[in-house]
């Protein structure tokens, strides 16, 4: 294990995102936009909450608000902080010069995104424990499907933030391409309102959006609610999606400023 912890490329990665850790800190409202709003947006859901029969689908109210919670984790701690970076990065050469290193392609988005990643699976145990705590989300029935969506949804925002990166030409304009994302998540993939109490056709389509899956594992692994071939469908169509944005950004992810 400490041999593979010593690995150059572990050594370069940690150094990244030492750096990167350093950035990030200094830029105030991204922090403050990661770290607060995905605690206070939950608390917005709960009157759309009380017109939905949640009882009929066996979900709480404290796990549909923990769901939310977590959802906007991915959506604001990771999607849309690393959006920000990632075009910071490349907008002040930093990318450019990192490629003249010994450091891959791959080493310099990993690294760049791991303190945010690491922020957004922090702050969703967080939003675990403080369900549970107080608004009697209970304890997961399946625990490994929680974490299977909670890593699926924090690897694939990440892809989905380099790919949005590669159309945004300044960090002012990402405020703006990543709406669709941000917007569409928020209410199609069961982020504000379950996809289960849902009309089967609408629920249908809105599983196939990139973070539904995730979403769902994640609620399904607390409310017991998912069948092995749902919750293998559901990580198929995770994978796919991650797939399609990795294949994307490496095919178009651009390295240098837009002249």
């Amino acid at each position: 294990m400490s041999t593979v912890l010593t690995t150059p490329s572990v050594r370069r990665l940690r150094a990244l995102a030492r750096a990167e850790l350093s950035l990030l800190g200094r830029n105030r409202g991204v922090v403050v936009t990661a770290l607060l709003v995905p605690l206070l947006l939950p608390f917005s859901v709960r009157p759309a909450l009380d017109h939905v029969d949640l009882e009929k689908q066996g979900i709480s109210v404290g796990a549909a608000m923990l769901t939310a919670g977590i959802g906007f984790s991915f959506l604001f701690a990771v999607y849309s902080a690393l959006v920000n970076a990632y075009v910071a990065r490349r907008e002040e050469l930093v990318l450019k010069r990192l490629r003249t290193g010994e450091l891959t392609d791959t080493e310099i988005l990993t690294g760049t995104a791991l303190p945010t990643l690491t922020l957004g699976f922090a702050q969703a145990l967080v939003l675990c424990a403080a369900c549970v705590a107080l608004l009697g989300a209970g304890a997961p029935k399946a625990p490994y499907l929680s974490l299977l969506g909670l890593v699926a949804g924090l690897v694939l925002s990440a892809a989905l933030a380099a790919l949005t990166a590669t159309v945004t030409r300044t960090v002012e304009s990402g405020q703006v391409t990543a709406l669709p994302v941000v917007f569409g998540s928020m209410i199609g993939s069961g982020i504000m309102v379950p996809t289960e109490v849902m009309p089967e056709p609408l629920a249908s389509v809105c599983e196939l959006l990139p973070l539904s899956p995730a979403i769902r594992l994640v609620r399904g692994g607390w409310t017991g609610q998912l069948s092995a071939y749902e919750a293998l469908g559901a990580l198929a169509t995770a994978l796919a999606w991650t797939v399609v944005a990795v294949v994307a950004v490496r095919r178009w992810f651009r390295w240098e400023p837009r002249r």
